[in-house]
């Protein structure tokens, strides 16, 4: 599968990240550029905007759930780094929408 991402980091408690605000916002520095990167949040910096950009179709199957995990909670408990995320990786709104519409399709309410 070398048209997959690594697996190396599937194991990790995703939750424990997004429940977190400090691990949270460290992350979230590394992948916008305004922090130091931990290997794990090096490597999901590194994909991040192709993973966004391609459905996440060089993702693993943890990898595809772990996103959609975290989208849904970012969505619905941290609106404020969502915007941010989506401002940084994709400013023009292309992919934004489709992520939200499955949020919502989730009953995720997305304030306007």
């Amino acid at each position: 599968a070398d048209d997959k991402y690594t697996d190396k980091y599937d194991k990790i408690n995703l939750q424990e990240i997004l429940e977190n605000k400090r691990l949270l916002e460290s992350y979230m520095d590394c992948v916008l550029g305004k922090g130091k990167c931990t290997p794990e949040g090096k490597e999901l910096k590194d994909h991040l905007q192709e993973a966004l950009e391609t459905g996440c179709e060089k993702c693993t199957e943890a990898q595809e759930k772990g996103a959609e995990t975290s989208i849904d909670y970012l969505i619905k408990n941290e609106l404020e780094i969502w915007k941010e995320l989506t401002a940084h990786f994709d400013p023009d709104g292309k992919w934004r929408k489709k992520y939200e519409d499955r949020a919502k399709s989730k009953g995720i309410v997305i304030p306007e």
